[in-house]
């Protein structure tokens, strides 16, 4: 992709280590010279990247916040953030304010009172955020979203989605907040399969039934189960229904305490069609009744970073912002209802529970089977035989507006 070289892109990297690491990487080593101009990387502990010895080499300024750099009169075109999820509000916020265009990574935030506070804040200031669920820039889930937008489907039945990637004891430790509800100071953090690594994946459910190119359905209300085989706050494994404001069924599996990764899949039921990824071909195949196919492509047959290229090229070039923060929310509001549908988070029984001594990993018996099944009869665990599992209560997400509890505090 080409960029006037006269007028560079200038660009904050925030957070350096983890996810962001990669960010950094391809806008040193993809971009072509004088596109962009990095001119400063924020971090707290900077040292601690694999990239560090090549920022000093560069000479790129570093700053420990993103106060510091606008205190010594710092601004730039766009703000990349890709920081730990209770700081993407509060930092997409502070690059706004002071005329910085965002590109965040997913999600967009922990609470829906925030991404609220975050879009208001956006309107205001005349900026955009761009947020980094990677599926929705790619060609294939673009030209899937057209069709179903132009009714080529049918209407949406129900959609569901699995996703197993298994992390052990080292992918709960490697931080202050993995796995954590709050942080000391009483933040809400929320880290989860749903609102971590496999947030693009119930993203995605709410982001394919969108009215527009640029929004998402919104949930209605949601029923989850949510366990935990790991020693950590929050769980490592889910099970919900969800229905959409349009009345469509989503669900959505995930776990974490499984032996052997398995997907992200999905399969969508429209009136007209059924839409198929992941289980038997990386490749999006919709069948219509007459057994017709059409094949879209895999959302992998883009490039990982295509969402910071289209940033780069939005600030030269303003277009449509394919998944800004209205779009996200969808998915920030059903995470909140799923907390309040089980506060109380249920340990698999411990008879299940293997422990991996080679790979230091937390696996549950069975586990895999289980959902695998549930996934394709569309059912919960709660509504099968197994004598475990604990439906939590049906929220209703219609006019949730605050986490936890729905309602907005008087003040």
């Amino acid at each position: 992709m080409s960029f006037d070289q006269k007028n560079p892109v200038s660009i904050v990297m925030v957070a350096i280590g983890g996810y962001g690491y990669y960010y950094l990487r391809t806008l040193l080593d993809e971009f072509s010279p004088g596109s962009v101009e990095i001119r400063a990387v924020v971090d707290p502990a900077p040292e601690r990247s694999a990239v560090f010895s090549e920022i000093r080499r560069r000479r790129i300024p570093v700053f420990h916040s993103m106060r510091d750099f606008y205190q010594e009169g710092g601004s730039s075109d766009l703000v990349v953030i890709s920081s730990p999820i209770h700081f993407h509000v509060p930092q997409s916020c502070e690059a706004l304010r002071n005329g910085s265009h965002v590109l965040c990574d997913k999600p967009i935030g922990v609470t829906v009172q925030e991404v609220d506070d975050l879009i208001r804040t956006m309107d205001e200031a005349k900026r955009w955020v761009m947020v980094g669920y990677q599926w929705s820039f790619t060609d294939a889930i673009q030209a899937l979203k057209g069709d179903i937008l132009n009714g080529v489907l049918g209407h949406p039945v129900r959609l569901k989605t699995l996703c197993f990637w298994p992390r052990d004891e080292s992918y709960y430790l490697r931080n202050d907040w993995a796995g954590k509800q709050k942080d000391p100071e009483g933040q809400w953090i929320l880290d989860s399969p749903a609102n971590n690594a496999m947030a693009h994946f119930l993203h995605n459910l709410f982001y394919v039934l969108g009215e527009t190119m640029e929004t998402s359905a919104k949930p209605r209300e949601v029923t989850a189960e949510l366990y935990r085989a790991n020693a950590i706050d929050t769980f490592d494994t889910i099970g919900c229904r969800i229905f959409t404001e349009g009345g469509t069924e989503c669900l959505f599996y995930a776990s974490h305490a499984i032996p052997e990764d398995l997907g992200p899949m999905f399969f969508f039921e429209f009136e007209d069609a059924t839409v198929t990824y992941g289980d038997s071909a990386d490749d999006i195949i919709a069948i219509d009744a007459r057994g017709r196919e059409k094949h879209y492509g895999s959302p992998n047959d883009n490039h990982q970073f295509r969402k910071l290229f289209e940033a780069v090229e939005t600030v030269k070039h303003p277009k449509t912002i394919l998944c800004g923060p209205e779009a996200a929310r969808s998915q920030t509001l059903c995470v909140n209802g799923i907390q309040e549908s089980v506060p109380e988070i249920i340990p698999f029984p411990e008879a299940m529970i293997r422990y991996d001594d080679k790979r230091r990993l937390h696996w549950v018996k069975g586990l895999s089977e289980l959902l695998y099944e549930c996934y394709q009869t569309s059912l919960l665990p709660g509504e099968t035989t197994v004598s475990w599992s604990r439906r939590g209560r049906t929220v209703n997400l219609s006019n949730y507006r605050y986490f936890p509890g729905g309602m907005i505090p008087e003040s």
